[in-house]
Protein backbone atom coordinates (compact mmCIF):
# COMPACT_ATOMS: atom_id res chain seq x y z
CA UNK A 1 0.00 0.00 0.00
CA UNK A 2 1.78 3.09 -1.22
CA UNK A 3 1.17 6.58 1.17
CA UNK A 4 2.92 9.94 0.25
CA UNK A 5 6.14 8.53 2.28
CA UNK A 6 6.59 4.96 1.31
CA UNK A 7 4.71 1.39 2.30
CA UNK A 8 2.39 1.19 4.69
CA UNK A 9 1.18 -2.53 5.90
CA UNK A 10 -1.84 -3.12 8.63
CA UNK A 11 -0.18 -5.49 11.19
CA UNK A 12 -2.03 -7.15 14.31
CA UNK A 13 0.16 -5.85 17.57
CA UNK A 14 3.02 -8.33 18.03
CA UNK A 15 6.10 -8.34 20.38
CA UNK A 16 8.13 -6.72 17.88
CA UNK A 17 6.02 -3.24 18.04
CA UNK A 18 7.24 -2.95 21.50
CA UNK A 19 9.24 -0.11 20.87
CA UNK A 20 7.46 1.85 18.23
CA UNK A 21 3.92 1.29 20.66
CA UNK A 22 5.97 3.24 23.75
CA UNK A 23 7.01 5.97 21.93
CA UNK A 24 3.21 6.56 20.04
CA UNK A 25 2.11 6.61 23.54
CA UNK A 26 4.32 9.22 24.53
CA UNK A 27 3.41 11.51 21.96
CA UNK A 28 -0.40 10.36 22.80
CA UNK A 29 0.19 11.58 26.19
CA UNK A 30 1.78 14.48 25.35
CA UNK A 31 -1.19 15.50 23.16
CA UNK A 32 -3.86 14.75 25.96
CA UNK A 33 -5.29 11.75 24.02
CA UNK A 34 -4.48 9.87 27.57
CA UNK A 35 -6.49 5.95 26.70
CA UNK A 36 -5.05 3.23 24.51
CA UNK A 37 -6.87 3.18 20.98
CA UNK A 38 -9.25 0.49 20.88
CA UNK A 39 -9.18 0.08 24.47
CA UNK A 40 -10.51 1.23 27.38
CA UNK A 41 -6.53 1.39 29.13
CA UNK A 42 -4.87 3.60 30.31
CA UNK A 43 -1.20 3.78 28.88
CA UNK A 44 0.38 3.85 32.32
CA UNK A 45 -1.92 0.57 33.75
CA UNK A 46 -0.54 -1.77 31.59
CA UNK A 47 2.64 -3.22 29.91
CA UNK A 48 2.80 -3.86 26.58
CA UNK A 49 2.94 -7.52 27.43
CA UNK A 50 -0.20 -7.29 29.28
CA UNK A 51 -1.87 -5.72 26.85
CA UNK A 52 -1.12 -8.21 23.99
CA UNK A 53 -2.59 -10.44 26.71
CA UNK A 54 -5.52 -8.61 26.46
CA UNK A 55 -6.17 -8.35 22.90
CA UNK A 56 -5.86 -11.65 22.33
CA UNK A 57 -8.98 -11.94 25.08
CA UNK A 58 -10.89 -9.96 22.89
CA UNK A 59 -10.53 -12.29 19.66
CA UNK A 60 -12.52 -14.75 20.89
CA UNK A 61 -16.16 -15.07 22.72
CA UNK A 62 -15.20 -17.29 25.27
CA UNK A 63 -12.43 -15.04 26.63
CA UNK A 64 -13.91 -11.36 25.75
CA UNK A 65 -14.92 -9.72 28.64
CA UNK A 66 -19.10 -9.56 28.91
CA UNK A 67 -19.54 -6.61 28.52
CA UNK A 68 -17.34 -5.97 25.56
CA UNK A 69 -17.79 -7.43 21.80
CA UNK A 70 -15.12 -9.79 20.23
CA UNK A 71 -12.51 -7.70 17.95
CA UNK A 72 -9.33 -7.34 16.75
CA UNK A 73 -6.73 -4.38 16.95
CA UNK A 74 -4.72 -3.20 13.86
CA UNK A 75 -1.07 -1.15 13.60
CA UNK A 76 -0.66 0.84 10.07
CA UNK A 77 3.20 0.74 10.24
CA UNK A 78 5.04 2.54 7.51
CA UNK A 79 8.18 1.83 5.92
CA UNK A 80 10.60 3.22 9.28
CA UNK A 81 8.90 0.42 11.16
CA UNK A 82 6.75 3.46 12.77
CA UNK A 83 3.28 2.65 14.21
CA UNK A 84 1.29 5.90 12.70
CA UNK A 85 -2.09 4.45 13.67
CA UNK A 86 -3.84 2.09 15.41
CA UNK A 87 -7.77 0.58 14.34
CA UNK A 88 -10.26 -1.25 16.34
CA UNK A 89 -12.46 -3.74 14.14
CA UNK A 90 -15.74 -5.15 15.98
CA UNK A 91 -17.14 -8.24 14.74
CA UNK A 92 -20.74 -7.41 15.53
CA UNK A 93 -22.58 -4.74 17.14
CA UNK A 94 -23.84 -4.70 20.65
CA UNK A 95 -26.98 -2.22 21.33
CA UNK A 96 -24.32 -0.04 22.78
CA UNK A 97 -22.04 0.26 19.48
CA UNK A 98 -25.24 -0.10 17.28
CA UNK A 99 -25.78 3.63 18.44
CA UNK A 100 -22.30 5.03 18.95
CA UNK A 101 -19.18 3.60 18.15
CA UNK A 102 -19.93 1.21 14.99
CA UNK A 103 -17.62 -2.01 13.43
CA UNK A 104 -14.46 -0.01 13.29
CA UNK A 105 -12.65 2.87 15.19
CA UNK A 106 -9.22 4.38 13.93
CA UNK A 107 -6.31 6.78 15.37
CA UNK A 108 -3.94 8.48 13.31
CA UNK A 109 -0.43 9.63 15.76
CA UNK A 110 -0.75 12.93 16.50
CA UNK A 111 2.41 14.10 14.50
CA UNK A 112 0.88 11.95 11.23
CA UNK A 113 -2.34 12.95 11.12
CA UNK A 114 -3.42 15.46 7.81
CA UNK A 115 -0.84 12.89 5.76
CA UNK A 116 -3.48 10.69 4.41
CA UNK A 117 -2.94 7.72 6.46
CA UNK A 118 -7.04 7.89 8.34
CA UNK A 119 -7.76 7.10 4.56
CA UNK A 120 -5.61 4.36 4.23
CA UNK A 121 -6.59 3.00 7.83
CA UNK A 122 -9.95 2.90 7.22
CA UNK A 123 -9.20 1.58 3.90
CA UNK A 124 -7.83 -1.26 4.91
CA UNK A 125 -9.83 -2.10 8.02
CA UNK A 126 -12.96 -2.35 5.87
CA UNK A 127 -10.82 -4.87 3.55
CA UNK A 128 -10.43 -7.14 7.22
CA UNK A 129 -14.52 -6.84 7.57
CA UNK A 130 -14.89 -9.53 4.68
CA UNK A 131 -12.84 -12.15 7.01
CA UNK A 132 -15.88 -11.83 9.78
CA UNK A 133 -18.44 -11.92 6.88
CA UNK A 134 -19.55 -8.11 7.96
CA UNK A 135 -21.17 -7.07 4.79
CA UNK A 136 -22.16 -3.79 6.08
CA UNK A 137 -20.27 -1.41 8.23
CA UNK A 138 -21.25 0.98 11.06
CA UNK A 139 -18.77 3.88 11.51
CA UNK A 140 -19.76 6.68 14.04
CA UNK A 141 -17.92 10.31 14.37
CA UNK A 142 -18.44 13.51 16.11
CA UNK A 143 -20.26 16.04 13.35
CA UNK A 144 -17.34 18.35 14.35
CA UNK A 145 -14.49 15.97 13.56
CA UNK A 146 -14.22 17.26 10.05
CA UNK A 147 -11.25 15.21 9.29
CA UNK A 148 -13.05 12.15 9.83
CA UNK A 149 -16.33 13.10 8.12
CA UNK A 150 -13.95 13.36 5.25
CA UNK A 151 -12.49 9.86 6.04
CA UNK A 152 -15.33 8.14 5.75
CA UNK A 153 -16.95 9.70 2.80
CA UNK A 154 -13.95 8.92 0.70
CA UNK A 155 -14.24 5.31 1.91
CA UNK A 156 -18.16 5.30 0.69
CA UNK A 157 -19.42 6.16 4.44
CA UNK A 158 -23.56 7.44 3.48
CA UNK A 159 -24.88 9.16 6.34
CA UNK A 160 -27.80 7.63 8.32
CA UNK A 161 -28.35 10.19 11.14
CA UNK A 162 -27.17 12.49 13.61
CA UNK A 163 -27.57 12.35 17.07
CA UNK A 164 -26.21 14.26 20.52
CA UNK A 165 -24.43 12.14 23.08
CA UNK A 166 -24.78 12.51 26.67
CA UNK A 167 -22.13 14.70 26.61
CA UNK A 168 -24.15 17.10 24.03
CA UNK A 169 -21.86 16.18 21.58
CA UNK A 170 -23.78 15.69 18.09
CA UNK A 171 -22.26 12.88 15.93
CA UNK A 172 -23.14 11.29 12.85
CA UNK A 173 -23.61 7.32 11.60
CA UNK A 174 -22.41 6.60 8.06
CA UNK A 175 -22.75 2.99 6.75
CA UNK A 176 -20.57 1.43 4.14
CA UNK A 177 -21.46 -1.50 1.93
CA UNK A 178 -18.25 -4.12 1.75
CA UNK A 179 -17.90 -5.16 -1.98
Amino acid sequence: MQSFCGEVVLVSPAKEHEQQYYAMLSEWKEADENFIPGTTIKPSEEDYDSLLKILESYKNRETCPPHYVTSDMYFLIDNFKKIVGIASLRHYLNETLSIRGGHIGYWIHPSERRKGYAKIILRLTLEKCRGYAIERVLITCSKSNIASVKTIIANGGVLESEAVDEKCDVFQRYWIEIE
